[in-house]
């Protein structure tokens, strides 16, 4: 189920059997010479569409598809958000799903850049009962699509050599397998890019010229971006699931109350 093609109603009906919503979170920035600047929203987005398409028992938000991306700037078509403005529209997205019943907000995340972010606006939402001494009334997980459960493997074989950590060869790959029609070609010298620190933008632009770090995107396919979908896929749905079972457990004055 979608959120946004959905009526208020409708919402209010999922919340009757269930509490949680998946957000897929991500990026707007610079991904080497071909890939694409949605990338990193676009894979989570693809994963979390593609589970509601199979009928799996989810509801998906709408994709928050601008991150902390400042050190891509010195790439046209990148748009970051400041971290503090990026933590306090995360929390104000929990606050709205909290206010309206929603107990388990699962963050699938398609950016290295936003994890320390994210956790942070988590640590923000949470201060704000823990300072009162009142029950909060949801949890937060977040899981990167990469770190799903087998995905990192899959990937492994899939890549055995040249991978890296941006402008891989399995997001890009998860992206021309939902878009073939934008897939992009191009000579990339050298062949697997050099790594390195990431700091400020001008820093990363010296370090990394086309954008890649370590990676050898041009190994990227349709066939094993549909492999990592599908797989990322039955992963999420179990991941979800057992998030949806997890229990508040709360203890106050010595008396421990689950719920």
């Amino acid at each position: 189920m979608l959120l946004a093609l959905s009526t208020w109603p409708e919402i209010e009906i999922w919340l009757r059997r269930s509490r949680t919503v998946v957000i897929p979170i991500g990026s707007n920035e610079q991904h080497g010479p071909t890939g694409l600047l949605g990338t990193d929203w676009l894979c989570p987005e693809i994963i979390a569409h593609e589970a509601h398409r199979r009928g799996g028992d989810i509801l998906v938000a709408p994709t928050f598809n601008i991150g902390m991306a400042q050190h891509h700037l010195g790439f046209p078509g990148t748009i970051s958000l400041r971290p503090s403005t990026f933590q306090a529209a995360i929390c104000d997205w929990v606050e709205s799903l909290g206010r309206h019943g929603f107990e388990r907000i699962y963050f699938l995340n398609g950016h290295g850049g936003n994890i320390a972010s994210i956790e942070a606006a988590f640590s923000e939402a949470y201060a704000r009962y823990s300072f009162a001494a009142t029950i909060c009334p949801y949890m937060l997980k977040l899981r990167s699509w990469w770190q799903l459960p087998g995905i990192g493997r899959l990937a492994d074989e899939l890549f055995p050599t040249g991978h890296g950590t941006h402008a891989t060869p399995s997001e890009i790959a998860i992206t021309q397998s939902a878009y073939p029609d934008c897939i992009k070609n191009t000579v990339c010298t050298p062949q697997v890019a050099p790594a390195g620190p990431v700091r400020d933008a001008l820093d990363f632009r010296g370090r990394f010229a086309d954008g890649r770090m370590g990676s050898d995107p041009l190994q990227a396919t349709p066939e094993k971006g549909a492999r990592l979908i599908s797989s990322s896929v039955d992963a999420l749905l179990k991941d979800v699931a057992e998030f949806s079972q997890e229990p508040f457990v709360v203890k106050r004055i010595g008396k421990e109350i689950d719920g």
